[in-house]
């Protein structure tokens, strides 16, 4: 690295605005505004290249603390501003900011073709399972039985797993992250901002007024390692204090079991393979407290970009010469003619 490189390169406190971070104290979004900036400044990203796009929530307010272009658009559409921006100008750096609420209730349509045409931007879904900027309301993740100010009896809907949608949306990066979890966190963000198409990553947050302490049996510190797996690509899935348990494969169920790791072959273990999308599905899948939660990068397998395969699209138009009109008035048409 050259000297005017290193005097040009920028740090994490580059990327904060002059804006008061209006968020509650303890919430986990500060966590998460913390990892963001310290990948924007360990990527090299730049400043004028970079746009986030927020929804409405309490994680929508987002671009108002990176010092980047942003847009802070309406409930549930950051996903198709998002589409609109990366056509207009596909080497721009897209992020699209959203939460349990925003992404899956109102935007759930929006966000299942902005992750199935494999758009290139990195989604960060925040899951504190509550509409938090609303007062507690119940939200799309909320589990059964959940008593909030719209469910005092406690919800009957069934929720939705963020991260099973996302696969079964056809996304190609899909990974879970902690907001506390830093080291974790930031690395998946990484790889979240080298994948090429859209990067899904939900991160369970902390909401510390309606719903605090809700991921504590898996992410509290006491809890993290007998009730967590955090899978790598090629890795064992090994889990426990002492690494003594593991997921193998349950030929009977046709599909994941827990092992003992003193009483079984270590070579039962499963390996992961990040390019595997039943596994990732398995691993999604997995519900607590029968199995741990699955956190890291479930599947990575680039495929074909949109704005790509649009300017393909795109070109081989011009080169065909024809314009607006001719296409209008290609194939079967008919007048509408005066009746009599």
């Amino acid at each position: 690295m050259n000297e005017l490189t290193m005097q040009s390169a920028l740090t994490p406190a580059d990327f904060a605005t002059d804006q008061e971070v209006r968020w509650c104290p303890g919430c986990g979004d500060y966590a998460v505004l913390k990892a963001v900036k310290t990948v924007l400044a360990d990527v090299g990203a730049k400043r004028e290249n970079t746009v986030f796009i927020s929804g409405i929530g309490c994680a929508a307010r987002f671009p108002y603390y990176i010092d980047t272009y942003g847009f802070h658009t309406i409930h549930g559409r950051a996903p198709a501003v998002a589409t609109g921006v990366l056509l207009a100008n596909p080497d721009l750096d897209v992020w699209v900011i959203t939460g349990d609420g925003d992404g899956l209730s109102i935007g759930g349509n929006h966000l299942m073709h902005v992750l199935r045409r494999n758009v290139n931007c990195q989604i960060l879904l925040f899951n504190n399972e509550t509409y938090g900027l609303t007062k507690g309301q119940y939200s799309p993740t909320s589990r059964v039985a959940t008593r909030s100010p719209s469910t005092p009896s406690g919800s009957i809907d069934h929720p939705v797993d963020p991260t099973q949608y996302a696969l079964g949306c056809g996304a190609n990066f899909v990974a879970r992250a902690v907001d506390t979890q830093v080291k974790q966190l930031v690395e998946i963000l990484k790889a979240a901002y080298r994948h090429p198409g859209a990067a899904f990553v939900e991160i369970f947050q902390n909401c510390i007024v309606f719903n605090e302490d809700v991921f504590d049996d898996f992410t509290a510190r006491a809890n993290v390692a007998d009730n967590q797996i955090q899978v790598e690509d090629s890795a064992p899935l090994v889990y426990g204090v002492d690494g003594d348990r593991a997921l193998a494969f349950d030929a009977d169920a046709l599909g994941l079991k827990t092992i003992d790791m003193r009483a079984d072959s270590p070579t039962s273990a499963l390996v992961h393979n990040a390019k595997n999308r039943n596994l990732a599905f398995a691993l999604a899948r997995m519900a607590r407290p029968t199995f741990p939660m699955a956190t890291g990068i479930l599947y990575d397998n680039p495929g074909p970009v949109y704005e790509v395969e649009m300017a393909n699209v795109g070109s081989a138009v011009r080169q065909d010469g024809k314009s607006l009109q001719d296409v209008m008035h290609a194939g079967f048409t008919w007048t509408v003619g005066e009746t009599s």
